[in-house]
Formats: C-alpha cells, structure tokens, sequence
C-alpha cells in the first residue's frame, strides 16, 4: 500500500454507482487515504488496505431482485465501523435481518430530509425542524429496521432516510452525501472517518511521496526503467517522481506521434534538460503513426494500433540502451477504476492507451505505475511537491492518444495541421481572457462533415469545427465552461479567418458523468 498511514484507510465497497469515486475524493480530502474496491473483492480488500472503516455504496441494482449484488454477511462481524449509501443501506438492512421494497414515491434529485435525534454521524448539526438539503436517488426504501437500528433522519419518502446502530458503529443514508448537491455531505463523511471510524486525517501529498519513492526503489531494486512521456502531466509526474527514487536507472522516452499540440514538443524537451538532469530520448515517429492509423476511423480501433505503436517503439528503444526491466506510465486511478467492472472482472474497453489491463506478453517489462492509487487533481499536487513550475502543472491534461481522439473518422496530417491551428488559437484566446485556470480541460475537434459556406465572393467546402471546455475538481465529472457570448464570436472569428480548411465553428456544451473527459 502507498498511501503513506497504512493505519489510516477507508475502504469503499463498490455496487456500481456511477458516483462512488466522489466517495474516494471526498474522503481523500479530509486527509484520510481510501481506495475503491468491487464488492466481490471483499477478502482481497481487507487483506490489502486494514481498514478503519467500511463504506458500501450506492448502486443501480434492486434488493429485491434474486440477482442482486450482495456480500458476505461476515462483514458485520469485523468490529469495523460501516457506513452504507442508498443500496449500500438497503444490503445492510436486507443482510442484517431488515426488510426492502420497492417504493410508489421514488426520490429522484433534491429532497429534504428532518433530523430526529443527535447522532455521531451528523455531529455538529441542528437537531431542529430546518430542513436539511440531500440528493436522493432510489426507487427501493426501507419498510423495516433490523434489530438494534434507530431513524435518526426522514424524509417525505423516506421514512429512514438516516439510521444507526451506535452499540456497533453502523449507520446507512438514503442519500448521497458524497455529490455536491448534498452541502453538508462532506461534513457527514468527515463525521464517519473521523468521529466514528477514528482516523487522524494525517493522510498528506508529502507522506505519500516518501513511501512511493520508497515503494518504486523496493520494486525496481537495481533494474533499468523506461518512461513513456506522452506530453501530458500524468507521466510527466511520474517520470520526476521516478527519478527521484533510481536517479539514473530511469531513462524517459517521449515520442512525437505526429498529432502533438502545437510546441508540444519543444515544451516537454525544455522542461526536462532545463529543470531536471534526466535522461531523455526523443523519438520523432510521426510517419509512423500516420501511417499506421491511415483509413482507420474506429475511435478503439485507432486508440489500439496507438497503444501498440508506443510499445513498439518502446521496446525498440529499450534495446538500443541495452534492455530495460520496467516501462513506467503515469496511470491514475481513474484509468485503474474505469478498467474493471463493479462486477470485479475486466470491463469491455480496456484504455489501452494506459494499458492497464497489463503489458503484451512478448514484452519483458514490468509495469511501474507510482501514480495509479492518485486522482488527477493529486497529481498537480504531487507535481509541484516534486518541484515541477506551475506553468507545466497546471496545463490542460492531454492524452497518450493526442489529436488523434480529437478527429473523428479517419486521421491525416492535413487534418492534424488544421486541428493543431485551430486548437492553439483557441487555448490563446482563453489565456488572453484570463480564464485558463478556471477551465480544467479546454480542446478544438475536427468533426468528420464538410460544409457548404460562403467567404467574401468564395463558396467553400470546408471542416466544422467543434470546440470543448469543461470545468471539474477531479477530472471524473464535468460540466461545460459557460462562456459569454463575445467570446465564443471573437475566438470563431479567428479560427474562421486564420484556419484554412475550417469554415465553421460550433461549441458543445454536454456535461459529462463520471468517466474520461476527453471527447470520444
């Protein structure tokens, strides 16, 4: 484990809930480590991590269905506190001897629950009539308690919208405090690992550094690393982070694809001779990416042949140094997350171009991923705890894929020379406007459609043009960045005027639920 207080974990039993990662971050923020585990994984889990506290959480599954996802009843006898979370409440009710059904009134969305007596979980809240703001989000309820078991909240219906059982330090919510539309949801999760659980919060950014250093010389020993540098901040991170741990066992490799931003390049080159004495190779593989991804319109197909193109090169390299025993990556625990069912087995898509799924047999590497247990908002921290200038941290990610996730249907260099136009005079226009940093990923896309338009006394036939920005706090949920009017004219304006190729400019302003950000 590296979170750094191996004494001071939460762990998060997962059903499926679209948002149990906010769990994670919510926790995390307290300064308490959790980590998310599938609900089959109970044993592994436990094993692992030595909790101090357990949370099952919510879940799209009925109790009443014979195919429910459930656990072993033992659980309730590890003298472990237990906080569950709507179905998270409803199995332990279910398990422990308490009845669920389906509901007429189900609660969808904003709800107010009444508090009815004090209890550890809301310390330091009003026991009054106020209402107190949640999201509720069930369409089952408890009808009745199991033994042992208090109401210590309602609402309209849910009659058991908060219960406990103190003399055992369970408790269950038929909300979501982990979702910012609960205010005080935080705080009641704060109540449980603190108050209840009895952690410290001592879990810091500096604590984990210094056991991931130890952790990375521990695996490595004195084994050569490669570091696949993708131009993003993820393996950027990773590979100063490794670095500091091996020194010159490392060797980073960052290969332009071809589908690079705009000094993509020149950046990440300048960032490693000027302010880390890394060992670098830089591989200029454009040609051969193109030409491998050329008639290809298949987003996973396209995202495959990428995964395969850096291992090649990989490993190519590695030979030219005399061999390597570990590719590192700056995977993150999203990637990890997304990569396995809530069922415990692989999921469909693998994310290839992290390869969490592992390494092709051929290759005789093994995996180091120091990163893989952070959330992208982490990593920044961690950067900048490693010394990395604030102006590479802070940078929009960008993926291992590059601009080829940015063209829908089939790739050329024409088209990433548009794209790559297009979107640098949208980042400069942001940047001009002082809103970089309020935007956490911003990015142009060449749709794979044509248009008839007219400029000057000239019809054209040329590209439209898509443009994204999202604002999130930990890069698993988005909203799009409600840009005013003019600005949206004034940066069309430009890409129109300046981009030949493009004759249309249109924004999208799609949210998006828990997963990858980028466009797909």
């Amino acid at each position: 484990m590296t979170d750094g207080t191996s004494n001071e974990s939460i762990l998060i039993l997962d059903f499926g809930s679209q948002v149990t990662q906010l769990i994670a971050r919510r926790i995390r923020e307290s300064g308490v480590y959790s980590e998310i585990f599938p609900f089959s994984q109970l044993n592994e889990a436990l094993e692992k991590m030595q909790p101090k506290g357990i949370i099952l959480s919510g879940g799209p599954s009925s109790v009443t269905d014979s195919d429910a996802p459930t656990i072993d009843s033992d659980i309730f006898n590890l003298d472990i506190p237990i906080l569950g979370i709507c179905y998270g409440q409803q199995i332990m009710c279910s398990l422990l001897g308490g009845k669920v059904e389906s509901s007429k009134e189900r609660e969808f969305g904003r709800a107010n629950i009444k508090l009815l007596k004090s209890s550890p979980l809301f310390n330091d809240f009003e026991i009054n009539n106020d209402p107190e703001p949640v999201w509720m989000s069930h369409g089952d309820k408890v009808t009745n308690l199991p033994n042992g078991f208090d109401v210590i909240a309602e609402s309209e219906n849910a009659p058991f919208a908060a219960i406990s059982d103190e003399d055992r330090s369970f408790y269950g919510v038929q909300f979501h405090p982990e979702v910012v539309h609960t205010p005080n949801g935080s705080k009641i999760l704060k109540n449980f690992t603190h108050q209840i659980s009895g952690c410290k919060g001592n879990w810091t950014m500096d604590s984990f550094k210094k056991v991931a250093i130890e952790n990375i010389r521990s695996q490595v020993g004195k084994g050569k690393v490669i570091c696949g540098l993708s131009g993003g901040v993820d393996s950027s991170v990773a590979a100063v982070l490794i670095h500091e741990a091996i020194g010159d066992q490392l060797t980073c490799i960052y290969v332009d694809t071809g589908l690079m931003r705009e000094n993509e390049t020149n950046e990440v080159v300048n960032l490693f001779k000027e302010n880390f004495n890394i060992p670098l190779i830089n591989v200029d593989a454009g040609d051969t990416f193109l030409s491998r991804l050329s008639g290809i319109s298949d987003p996973e197909e396209k995202r495959k042949i990428i995964g395969s193109s850096f291992i090649d090169i990989f490993e190519e390299e590695a030979n030219k140094i005399g061999g390597a025993d570990f590719l590192a990556q700056g995977t993150l625990y999203p990637d990890v997350i997304e990569s396995v069912s809530f069922t415990g087995g692989p999921s469909v898509t693998i994310k290839s171009h992290h390869n969490v799924g592992g390494l092709p047999e051929r290759m005789n590497m093994e995996l180091v991923e120091p990163l893989r247990e952070l959330f992208k908002d982490e990593v920044r921290e961690l950067g900048k705890e490693l010394g990395i200038p604030d102006h590479f941290i802070e940078r929009h990610p960008f993926p291992g894929p590059g601009l080829a996730i940015r063209l829908p249907g089939e790739i050329s260099s024409e088209k990433a020379d548009i794209l790559r136009k297009a979107d640098t005079i949208y980042i400069e226009e942001i940047r001009k406007a002082g809103l970089y940093n309020e935007i956490w990923q911003a990015f142009a896309v060449l749709l794979p459609v044509q248009t008839v338009g007219v400029m000057g006394d000239e019809r054209t036939y040329d590209f439209v043009c898509a443009l994204r920005a999202v604002t999130s706090l930990d890069g698993m949920t988005a909203d799009y960045y409600p840009f005013e009017q003019e600005f949206l004219a004034n940066v069309s304006t430009r890409i129109i005027n300046e981009v030949k190729g493009i004759n249309r400019v249109v924004y999208d302003i799609t949210s998006k639920p828990p997963g990858t950000i980028e466009w797909e």
